[in-house]
C-alpha cells in the first residue's frame, strides 16, 4: 500500500505546478487523467492543492502518461519531451498493466496473482512492473480502484438514458445480470473482494466503502421513483435497496457458479426473478 510520506514520496509547489501542466497538456479533466494514470481522484487533487505528497510511482505513471521526463516532473532537469514508445499499448502501460491484472484476478483468485503472472500477461518484466507500481500491495488496490471507476461510469451512462425511476431500475437489473464475459469478469472479482471486506483488509474496506455508495445509488433511484409515483406509495428505499442488493448478490454467484449452456439459463432465470421481485414489491400497482 502507497503511503503518503517517507522516502518513497516527493512533492513539492513546482512539482504540483508541472503535473498541472502535463493535465493542462492531455486536454481532459483532472477526474479522467486520474483513471488515466491509476490514481484516487481525491489523492491527485490532495497532492496538488499540496496537503499530500506524490509518490515516486505515481510521479512515473503521470510522466509515463504525459510523455515527460520524470525528473523534469521533479525540477531536477529541463522539460523534454520523450519520443513515442517502440510498443504502442492502448492506454498507456499503467492501464494496460491494471487491466491485466483485473482479468488474472477474475481468472485465478485474488491471492494467486503473483506480479510474475502479470509481467508475463503484458510481455514485460517484473522490473517494468514495479516501476509503475513499486509493490503488489498497491498494484492490486489499484486494479480494484479501476475496476470500480468503470462499473461507476458504465452504470452512470445507462441511467442517463432512462426517462424515470423505473427504467433506470431496469437498467440496473440489466447491467447486474452476469450474462457477457465483461460482467461475469467483474462479478468474479467483486466476489473476492467480499471475501476480502469480511477479513477487513486494505483493499477489502475499499471495497466495503464502494459497495456502500452502490446501495446508495439504489436508494436514490427508489427514493426519486417514490416521488415520481411509478414505485409502491409508502415503500422504505433503504429497506428496498438492502433486499433487492442482497438478492443480486445471491443470484449473482449461483450464475456463477455454473459454467456453459447452464451459465445463460442461469442468467436469465436471474433476470426474471429480479423483474418480478421488482414487479410484484416495488412497482406501481
Amino acid at each position: 500500500m502507497e503511503t503518503d510520506e517517507g522516502p518513497a514520496s516527493t512533492s513539492t509547489a513546482g512539482t504540483a505546478a508541472r503535473v498541472r501542466a502535463v493535465i493542462a497538456d492531455a486536454g481532459v479533466s483532472q477526474r479522467e487523467f486520474a483513471r488515466r494514470v491509476v490514481m484516487d481522484p481525491s489523492k491527485l487533487s490532495r497532492a496538488l492543492s499540496g496537503t499530500r505528497r506524490f509518490t515516486v510511482a505515481e510521479l512515473a505513471r503521470i510522466a509515463d502518461e504525459g510523455r515527460v521526463d520524470a525528473d523534469w516532473l521533479l525540477g531536477t532537469r529541463p522539460r523534454e519531451r520523450e519520443t513515442a514508445p517502440a510498443v504502442h499499448v492502448e492506454g498507456g502501460r499503467p492501464l494496460q498493466i491494471v487491466r491485466e491484472t483485473v482479468r488474472l484476478i477474475a481468472e485465478h483468485g485474488f491471492h494467486a496473482v503473483r506480479v510474475a503472472d502479470i509481467a508475463r500477461a503484458c510481455a514485460t518484466s517484473s522490473a517494468a512492473i514495479h516501476y509503475h507500481f513499486p509493490g503488489r500491495a498497491e498494484l492490486l488496490e489499484a486494479a480494484v480502484r479501476w475496476c470500480m471507476d468503470e462499473d461507476t461510469t458504465r452504470r452512470a451512462a445507462h441511467l442517463a438514458e432512462a426517462d424515470d425511476a423505473a427504467a433506470e431500475l431496469r437498467q440496473l437489473i440489466a447491467l447486474q445480470t452476469v450474462r457477457t464475459a465483461q460482467q461475469r469478469r467483474q462479478w468474479a472479482v467483486w466476489l473476492d473482494l467480499w471475501a476480502e471486506a469480511a477479513r477487513s483488509t486494505a483493499v477489502g474496506r475499499l471495497h466495503s466503502e464502494y459497495y456502500r455508495q452502490w446501495r446508495e445509488t439504489v436508494t436514490d433511484v427508489l427514493r426519486r421513483g417514490a416521488g415520481q409515483g411509478v414505485f409502491r406509495a409508502g415503500i422504505d428505499p433503504h429497506a428496498a435497496a438492502l433486499t433487492l442488493t442482497a438478492l443480486i448478490d445471491g443470484l449473482a454467484t449461483h450464475v456463477l457458479s455454473v459454467s456453459g449452456p447452464e451459465s445463460a439459463t442461469a442468467a436469465d432465470a436471474m433476470h426474471r426473478t429480479l423483474t418480478a421481485h421488482v414487479t410484484h414489491t416495488i412497482l406501481a400497482p
